[in-house]
């Protein structure tokens, strides 16, 4: 069930859109203050954010920025009817969406549902435990943290999301994520399961999903998500 973050000062309109939302099966949580948000976000992960543009404490623009600032976490903001520059500096921030206000809550959680549709929700994922895998987009989520991957370290971890707990062989990941270069050889896949093993452990310094299979191969441990 994806979370949904709303944070929104005007409490008659912040009941109906979490009335709306969890209508639709959505598990919403509403903050008044931007402050507020910090903290729900300190202590949950949420998979989308509605911000209202005119918090009193923490502007939405700067709100977005903290939110993100550890993830990679989709937004839709919320704006004054006729406030073009705010729709337009959202946008530029990287805004997913923005509604402008008076709407209709049903119009705004079809919005959340086809972000989270363009992003890769978290209840679509075929990725294990900590993992969230976006194939659409070849994003992946490590604890919540979108890694940075090369091409050929993105193949290599989605092939091994793909069957979780299986071993792969060298072979079989060569043929699969370095099919067209014929001038590959095992210890390619070595040096990239380094290079990942790495980008892993910087999210994670006590964790090690990738298991080594002496004469074998590689396997991905589901390991959990939080």
């Amino acid at each position: 069930m994806p979370r949904i973050l709303l944070v929104e000062d005007e409490a008659a309109i912040a009941d109906t859109v979490v009335y709306a939302l969890r209508a639709e099966g959505y598990d919403a949580s509403h903050c008044l203050t931007g402050r507020d948000a910090l903290a729900a976000a300190g202590q949950q992960r949420f998979d989308l954010a509605i911000l209202d543009v005119g918090l009193p404490d923490i502007g939405g623009f700067a709100l977005c920025r903290e939110l993100r600032r550890t993830r990679d976490l989709p937004v839709i903001f919320l704006t004054a009817q006729n406030a073009e520059a705010d729709r337009l500096l959202g946008l530029e921030i990287g805004a997913d969406d923005y509604v402008g206000k008076p709407f209709s809550p049903r119009e705004l959680v079809a919005r959340v549902r086809v972000v989270l549709r363009r992003v890769g929700a978290p209840a679509r994922s075929d990725a294990p435990g900590a993992f969230e895998h976006d194939a659409d987009g070849h994003r992946v989520r490590y604890r919540g943290r979108v890694l940075d991957l090369t091409r050929y370290e993105y193949g290599l971890l989605a092939a091994l999301l793909q069957r979780p707990g299986a071993v792969l062989t060298r072979a079989q990941l060569m043929d699969r994520v370095w099919g067209e270069a014929l001038d590959s050889g095992d210890r390619t896949v070595d040096t990239h399961v380094k290079t990942l093993r790495a980008k892993l452990r910087d999210v994670a310094p006590d964790a090690d999903p990738i298991r080594t299979h002496r004469g074998l191969g590689y396997s991905l441990d589901e390991g959990p998500s939080g």
